[in-house]
């Protein structure tokens, strides 16, 4: 059953969505019943390197009067990210060190990862790529295209090519056609990756123009969402996965272990139960990647085992994501217990 407060996907304009989306943390409280509440005031960041963003969608799922929310945790930023912790880097993964090419990262075999925007729905607070200098590749996408492709051409073992940022699903869908097309006429390449967040924070961007892009796609497409808390899957988020998945493609889905987020043995069996209704496989449980400001969201090596041995006794196997971690110069992730 549709639920009629759901708009028709051909009805859908995610460029006004995205006019009303949430710019500071002042008004992201007021949304949130929060703004009278001067404790919760003085644990705001007072000049985040991080600016605030977030869809109004998204926030409306957020319980309001209530601080912890795991929603809110997520976007609110907080005076802990301006204390500096050893170990936590602007670039945790160093991926200054994979381009040959501003915004093209070849780090593992058979795949290359292409930068195709700095734009996102939402700035998250754990975000890896919060540093990433977008001015120096995705900026300058179309100039350094031309590069990318002869690089992919010459190298035949590449077979993937994955499109990330920013979020991917930020450019219009005849960009995204664009791009799709060039790279299927390379003989070698097969299959075309999308990491996005936007299903699950705008799910206004699923329109039927993207669908039949995905559905006419001369190459294999497999699409990573992320998600991190079942609460973000509401009425609207199931209704574009199950469209998207009704497009053939196949849905993984990536999470991030985040302290006071998600780090309960109930919330990731949760998500994974909820995923998978949905249409979307459970895929990676990313360790936190250190970043500078955002210490205060790592969880201990104990718990982490906890949560694991909680999910392979709990949960069929394919439900069961793959716990890792990336670090950096390693040719694949590496897995955690």
């Amino acid at each position: 059953m549709i639920n009629p407060k759901i708009p028709p996907l051909q009805q859908r304009s995610w460029r006004r969505e995205l006019k009303r989306s949430c710019h500071h943390a002042r008004d992201l409280l007021d949304r949130t019943g929060l703004g009278a509440d001067p404790a919760i005031a003085s644990q705001i960041a007072s000049d985040p390197d991080f600016a605030v963003l977030a869809s109004r969608s998204y926030i409306n799922r957020i319980q309001p009067g209530q601080p912890n929310d795991p929603l809110l945790r997520q976007i609110l930023p907080l005076n802990q990210e301006e204390i500096r912790q050893e170990g936590f880097t602007i670039d945790p993964l160093e991926e200054s060190k994979f381009q040959p090419i501003p915004g093209f990262i070849r780090k593992y075999h058979g795949r290359v990862l292409l930068i195709v925007t700095g734009a996102c729905a939402i700035h998250c607070r754990y975000c890896f790529r919060r540093n990433f200098p977008y001015h120096l590749g995705s900026a300058q996408l179309s100039h350094h295209w031309p590069t990318m492709l002869k690089e992919i051409k010459r190298d035949p073992s590449i077979r993937e090519v994955i499109l990330s940022g920013g979020d991917p699903l930020m450019l219009e869908t005849e960009k995204l056609a664009k791009i799709s097309q060039e790279i299927s006429d390379i003989s070698h390449v097969n299959t075309l990756r999308i990491h996005t967040r936007l299903p699950v924070v705008l799910p206004e961007r699923i329109t039927t123009n993207l669908l039949s892009w995905l559905k006419d796609c001369p190459l294999q497409v497999v699409m990573v969402i992320h998600s991190n808390h079942p609460n973000e899957l509401d009425d609207e988020v199931r209704y574009v996965l199950n469209a998207l998945h009704q497009t053939g493609i196949t849905l993984l889905n990536q999470t991030v272990l985040l302290k006071g987020i998600n780090d309960h043995p109930t919330v990731l069996a949760d998500l994974s139960q909820a995923l998978f209704s949905m249409g979307v496989l459970p895929y990676y449980l990313h360790d936190l990647d250190p970043v500078r400001g955002t210490h205060h969201f790592a969880v201990n090596e104990a718990r982490k085992l906890e949560l694991m041995e909680y999910l392979k006794e709990q949960l069929p196997g394919y439900l069961v994501p793959v716990f890792v971690r990336e670090i950096p110069h390693k040719p694949y992730k590496s897995r955690i217990f």
